[in-house]
């Protein structure tokens, strides 16, 4: 899982590194400041007082003490000032240098919260673009899990503009699934309720079936995609938020069946387009559906051509579904 976003109190995330959004001094302040030196016990503000504070933008590394983690990392984030007094750039190198320092301890994971969105005031959305840049750049070339911690889902927040699109769409195709009485399948769009029901006539006795003529399998298919595409397989895992050992074993094992938030990353890694998404979901045994909320979500974007895979998570995180690739 390279990059995921989760709501939990980042004092008790378990990570070879836990990231704090400190002050100056490294002395302890409020918010996420204050509770990793809560969390981590008296020694963690002795060891601080050893390492003469810290600049914007800078970072530095203590033990985890009580935290459970190994490592607590401590940088400096910018005040937002209004973003012309190089906010950006101050932010940005809070994520390089930290990932700098986790990368120079043989750290495996990192866990961050989202810098300078609290009290500094940096505005979360722009926060979160920063984060997302520099961990993308730092992941193109690097193997690490790295998790964004936040409080809630408010605290993510993509494009309005995106959001309105997506709750429309969401509107005009999310078709919510029931089951009434009869054992037949009720479907609410609107206010209109269509019923299936299997043909009186149809027969249901076992069709004459040959494994000579299975179609290819997943791997089979994933594997045939990418060398359609001409892209390599680091390109196609690292675009698809996908850990390289995960990737191993799709590789390796021709019949592996994966998640289906999975196979859906790779078909937004690959670009590729409705029919060929659901004949790749296929080959896992899965289909986009309409009455998914998270599969009207996913069409949205693939009809869109946004093959971003960190703003369609983004996405997902705000309405509540699971995100893709981790």
């Amino acid at each position: 899982m390279p990059f995921r976003i989760i709501r939990n109190d980042i004092t008790k995330v378990e990570a070879d590194a836990v990231v704090n959004a400190a002050n100056s001094s490294l002395l302890g302040g409020g918010g996420v400041d204050g509770a990793i030196h809560r969390a981590a016990g008296p020694e963690l503000l002795e060891e601080c007082r050893t390492l003469g504070g810290c600049e914007t933008g800078q970072a530095k590394i203590t033990k985890g003490y009580n935290m459970p983690c190994r490592y607590i990392i401590h940088t400096v984030g910018p005040v937002w000032q209004g973003g012309g007094s190089g906010e950006k750039g101050l932010l940005y190198s809070c994520y390089e240098k930290s990932l700098q320092l986790a990368k120079e301890y043989n750290c495996e994971s990192v866990a961050f919260p989202l810098i300078s969105s609290g009290v500094y005031g940096y505005p979360k959305d722009k926060a979160l673009q920063v984060a997302v840049s520099a961990i993308t750049e730092f992941l193109s070339e690097n193997d690490m899990d790295i998790t964004m911690v936040v409080f809630d889902k408010n605290a993510v927040l993509v494009s309005e503009n995106i959001l309105d699109n997506v709750r429309k769409y969401i509107d005009d195709n999310y078709v919510e699934e029931h089951s009434d009485n009869a054992g037949r399948s009720t479907f609410v769009a609107g206010f209109s309720m269509i019923y299936e029901k299997m043909p009186e006539d149809v027969c249901c006795a076992p069709a004459r079936f040959s494994f000579d003529k299975l179609d290819e399998s997943f791997s089979q298919a994933l594997l045939r995609l990418i060398d359609e595409k001409g892209m390599t397989d680091v390109q196609v895992y690292k675009k698809a938020n996908i850990d390289r050992r995960l990737f191993s074993k799709i590789r390796s094992d021709v019949n592996y069946k994966p998640k289906k938030q999975t196979a859906v990353a790779f078909a937004i890694a690959l670009e590729l387009d409705i029919p060929e998404t659901q004949d790749l979901l296929e080959k896992a045994g899965y289909t986009l559906s309409n009455s998914i909320k998270f599969d009207v979500i996913i069409k949205y974007f693939i009809e869109n051509r946004n093959y971003n895979i960190y703003e369609i998570n983004e996405t997902l995180f705000s309405f509540d579904q699971s995100l893709i690739g981790v």
